[in-house]
């Protein structure tokens, strides 16, 4: 069993794959939830845990109700309905996020699912606010939005938009390439927004828009979750100042030479450094102050 968790463990939190992370999560979240639910239910005929979990942590279209449960465009992302819900979601992440790592690094998982989760909440309410097919019937009152299926049809949709040729074998249909695969379930999903899920359906078109215009700008040079990761990110306190005015000056490192330099350090430390990376911020320290 220790073996196992270690395991579990290093796939999670030591490999670097945001995807892995994301996965446990989920699966981690719905066993707590659902487990104790069914303990509670067998034990003591209560239904409490999963009366509390879906009105606290899912979406709810009612806005009244959401501007009390403001958090829920985020937590409603990590729950899901049943076991098949929670498993279809998670294959599906796990086939189309390797992809999306293996081309475009592990650092943009993360930033994308949350993208995508959120454009899904977003469209859900709002139509479900505003389109004359929903408010006609007053569908917000009583619809909730439960799963990740927003969120992992962004990374879908962002995957083969950047590779729309890459081909992958479904069993009984043989090779097909990414793009006529999500175009299906682009069009199933469009064709359902007037059905029994239409929430959901919403939620998952939110979800594939995000992720197609998420490429396209980054094919344009815009990467928008590396944008916001800036605002976040420490400035360095690494400081480069003379006043020498002499030819000398033109040797000192840049300040942005420094911080891509301590950027390395901090993800793979001092020695990963070439030996004129280590020069310039030798240079940098001895010109400080």
């Amino acid at each position: 069993m220790n073996t196992l968790w270690q395991e579990i463990q290093n796939k999670m939190l030591r490999s670097g794959s945001k995807l892995n992370l994301l996965i446990g999560i989920n699966i981690i979240i719905f066993l707590l939830i659902n487990i104790t639910d069914v303990l509670a239910k067998f034990l003591f005929h209560s239904p409490v845990i999963g009366y509390y979990s879906d009105e606290y942590l899912l979406l709810p279209a009612y806005l009244p109700k959401l501007l009390t449960h403001f958090w829920t465009p985020v937590t409603y992302m990590f729950m899901h309905a049943d076991i098949w819900h929670v498993l279809i979601n998670m294959l599906w992440f796990y086939w189309f996020g390797q992809i999306f790592e293996e081309y475009l690094g592990k650092k943009r998982t993360l930033g994308l699912y949350f993208m995508g989760g959120l454009a899904g909440a977003f469209i859900f309410v709002f139509c479900f606010n505003a389109v004359p097919f929903f408010t006609h019937s007053n569908a917000a009152a009583g619809n909730v939005l439960v799963g990740a299926s927003a969120s992992v049809m962004a990374i879908t949709v962002a995957t083969a938009t950047l590779l729309p040729d890459y081909t992958i074998p479904l069993i009984l249909i043989g090779p097909v390439k990414l793009k006529w695969l999500v175009l299906f379930f682009i069009a199933l999903d469009f064709l359902g927004i007037t059905g029994m899920n239409a929430g959901g359906e919403l939620a998952h078109l939110g979800g594939a828009l995000t992720g197609f215009l998420y490429i396209k700008q980054l094919q344009k040079g815009n990467d928008w979750i590396g944008n916001i990761a800036k605002l976040f990110k420490p400035k360095s306190k690494l400081k480069v100042v003379s006043n020498n005015t002499s030819k000398r000056t033109v040797s000192l490192p840049r300040q942005e030479e420094i911080d891509l330099i301590l950027d390395k350090i901090s993800q793979s430390g001092y020695d990963s450094l070439s030996k004129q990376e280590k020069e310039i911020l030798f240079r940098a320290s001895n010109n400080e102050g």
